[in-house]
């Protein structure tokens, strides 16, 4: 499972996924009714990105999005 901190990390991991299942951005986009520049942009600008674009885009790619409680940040060190 991979957290995100940061919109940005959206963006590479949608792009990184669409890659590695081989869909180009042209196809990618025709699937999600959205031009390709368009596409090109929200994963370079994934705060861009709407709720229901983003589980389109997830949902087309074979990811779902998570939401659950913060795991609390453990102070727990070596010494």
């Amino acid at each position: 499972m991979t957290r995100l901190s940061t919109p940005h990390q959206a963006g590479q991991i949608l792009s990184a996924r669409r890659k590695t299942l081989g869909l180009s951005q042209a196809a990618a986009s025709a699937s999600l009714g959205i031009s390709q520049n368009r596409l090109s942009e929200l994963e370079a600008h994934p705060d861009r990105l709407t709720l229901e674009r983003l589980m389109s885009l997830a949902s087309l790619l074979g990811l779902e999005l998570v939401i659950q409680e913060k795991t609390p940040a453990t102070n727990e060190s070596e010494w």
